[in-house]
Formats: C-alpha cells, sequence, structure tokens
C-alpha cells in the first residue's frame, strides 16, 4: 500500500527563526517532501532576509522572512512549524482556525502542562479549523516514543522509565533553561517547587508514553533533588558560586492504583565538581521491567571534528534534535485527524532517505 503522505509535496512555514527555528528551517530544505514556502520573525530585523541567511545556509533559497502572519496564511501552507520557547495559545489558535497544521517544539504536547482552558482553546480552534495541532522535540517527545518502542520487546511489562542525563555546562545560560535557576543557594525556598513548574511539560510526557502503552495514568508525581558545586565555576555566560546549585534530578513519575508504572526522568549537571558526585549517561536510557528485563542507550554525538567544535556547535546538537523529529512527523499530521494529536495517533515517523 501507498502511503499518499509521503508521496507527494506539503508546503510549509516556519514560524520563528531562533536557535531551534534555524534548524527547522535546514531540516526542511534537507526533506524530500517538504517545500519551505515563507518564514515568520517576531524580531523587525530579520525581515526581508533570506531564509538561508537566516540559518547559516550557502546559497539563498529565495524565501524571505516577514512579520505579516496574514501574508503567510494567505499562501494556504499545509503546516506551521512554531518553535517559540512558549506555546502562544491565541496565536497558534488563530493559524488553527485558518486551517492550518501545526506542529510546534514549544513545550507542548498534551496540554496538560498549560491547562484545561488553553488546552480546549488549542483544541476547539483546530476542530473549526479541521486542522491537527502536534508537539514533540526530542524529550519531552521523541523520548517516549523510543521508550515505548524499546519495550515492544518485552512481554508482561510491568514498568518503563526513559531518562535524560547530560553535562549542560556549554549552554546552562539558554533561555529554555532559565526557569530551573542554576545557583540558587542550597534550602533555597520554592526552588523545587520553581522547577516542577519549569518542567511541567514533562507530565505531557508522561500522558504520551502512557496512551503509546495502553496506560491510564491515576496520578503523576515529581520529585526534584540538587547537587552543589564544590567550588566556584566559571562556566559561559554564567558563574555559579561554591555550595550553590550546579546540578538537579527531577523524577516525573506516573502511578496506576498507587504504583509507580511509567517514569520521565532527567538528571542535568554542570561539570563534575559538584556534590554528590554525580554521573551522567550523555544520553538517553531506557530502562523496562519485563520479560526480559531491558537497558537500552541511545547515544548521541556531533557529525564532525569534535576537537574543534565550540560553544554554539555543541549547542546546534541539541537545536538540531529538537527541532528534526516535529519536521519528520508533518506528512503524518497532515493526513491526521483534526485536533491535538501526539505520536500514539499517527503512524511510526521515521527520516525520509533521499
Amino acid at each position: 500500500m501507498v502511503n499518499q503522505s509521503v508521496e507527494r509535496t506539503w508546503k510549509v512555514v516556519q514560524w520563528t527563526t531562533g536557535n531551534v527555528g534555524r534548524q527547522a528551517i535546514a531540516a526542511v530544505l534537507a526533506h524530500p517532501n517538504l517545500e519551505l514556502v515563507g518564514v515568520y520573525a517576531h524580531d523587525p530585523s530579520k525581515v526581508g532576509r533570506d531564509a538561508a541567511d537566516l540559518c547559516g545556509l550557502d546559497r539563498p533559497i529565495g524565501v524571505v522572512a516577514t512579520g505579516d502572519a496574514d501574508e503567510l496564511l494567505a499562501l494556504r501552507p499545509d503546516c506551521v512549524i512554531y518553535t517559540p520557547l512558549h506555546i502562544d495559545v491565541e496565536e497558534v489558535s488563530r493559524i488553527l482556525r485558518a486551517g492550518v497544521n501545526v506542529v510546534t517544539t514549544s513545550e507542548f504536547l498534551t496540554g496538560t502542562s498549560i491547562g484545561a482552558d488553553a488546552t480546549k482553546a488549542l483544541d476547539s480552534a483546530a476542530q473549526a479549523g479541521a486542522a491537527t495541532l502536534f508537539g514533540s522535540g526530542v524529550n519531552p517527545g521523541f523520548a517516549e516514543l523510543f521508550a515505548a518502542v524499546s519495550a515492544g520487546i518485552s512481554r508482561d511489562v510491568r514498568t518503563i522509565t526513559v531518562s535524560e542525563s547530560a553535562d549542560v555546562a556549554m549552554f546552562a545560560n539558554d533561555p529554555n533553561f532559565e526557569a530551573v535557576g542554576w545557583g540558587r543557594p542550597p534550602g533555597d525556598a520554592g526552588h523545587a517547587a520553581a522547577v516542577q513548574a519549569a518542567t511541567a511539560v514533562f507530565a505531557d510526557a508522561l500522558d504520551v508514553l502512557a496512551a503509546l502503552v495502553g496506560l491510564c495514568l491515576d496520578e503523576r508525581t515529581c520529585t526534584v533533588e540538587f547537587a552543589h558545586a564544590t567550588e566556584d565555576l566559571d562556566i559561559p555566560g554564567m558563574v555559579i558560586p561554591k555550595g550553590h546549585v550546579a546540578g538537579m534530578d527531577v523524577r516525573w513519575d506516573g502511578l496506576v492504583g498507587g504504583a509507580t508504572r511509567l517514569g520521565v526522568h532527567v538528571r542535568w549537571v554542570i561539570g563534575d565538581r559538584i556534590e554528590p558526585p554525580w554521573t551522567v549517561e550523555f544520553g538517553y536510557v531506557v530502562e523496562v521491567a519485563g520479560d526480559p528485563n531491558l537497558r537500552i542507550k541511545l547515544d548521541l554525538w556531533p557529525d564532525g571534528d569534535l576537537a574543534s567544535m565550540g560553544v554554539d556547535e555543541f549547542r546546534d546538537v541539541g537545536m538540531r534534535i529538537t527541532a528534526v523529529p516535529p519536521v519528520n512527523a508533518i506528512p503524518a499530521v497532515c493526513v491526521a485527524e483534526a485536533g491535538i494529536r501526539t505520536y500514539a495517533d499517527l503512524p511510526v515517523i521515521a527520516a525520509r532517505m533521499r
């Protein structure tokens, strides 16, 4: 049977051109079934510039950025790739209501973390426009799909945990980390609650993983532990004083009948001069309790000479693995049922090789 979603060309618009947006543009240009027809820029200094220039490509492609949303919607694209750090419910609702599908990296998968009212508004807009809204990134998003598929070789599965583990010293000052509070003093009141609020999208991730494996969660919990610098840490864009927070272990767990069945955990550290001396895996680890028990590791490394890479190049790798999963999902999203959809509602998403 021919999969019609990957046998035609889908017209897409990139919405914002920050770190993730630039990687998304490059991914669209490399995809054999996608055509970039427009780019939206919030920053007036980017308006009128060629998309290739904005994402550092060698040759112009003839698609220039605009700040006029009406102009882009008038192009009647099949899909918008929406990549601001946080979702603007009114803005995305407008796009959906215009009949345009949306894939997004803006910390949105199911809507659990943004509340019922905002989620209802987005779903209503999607239904009104007969459009689909899909959220992903590497984690949350792809990591949960990876975990569910990994568990597929075990029977009588009791628990599934996917853990992200990384040294983030090179990019701890990025805006997406701003709310977690690096460098706060030990015992700072409210810090754990602030981290929980900043990572609430992992509640969405639990919901997606649960849907993929056929569970209905009764409860979601979050626990946070901190590690502290054993000396002053001077990292790009930030100094963390000795004794202040330089590591955090955040565990989002999904419970059924009072028992933990699913886990989405993240451990972020800034170097190895911390107490307690946590280790990191530098990737993603899936652990499954079942028959058989499983431990599966997903390693990542840049495609190039590591010795010659600077901060920006390493940051780009993280932005790239955030941007590519939703870009690859576009053909499936464009033929999905209207409304908010997740990996549990789509066919398996794979890369398209030229």
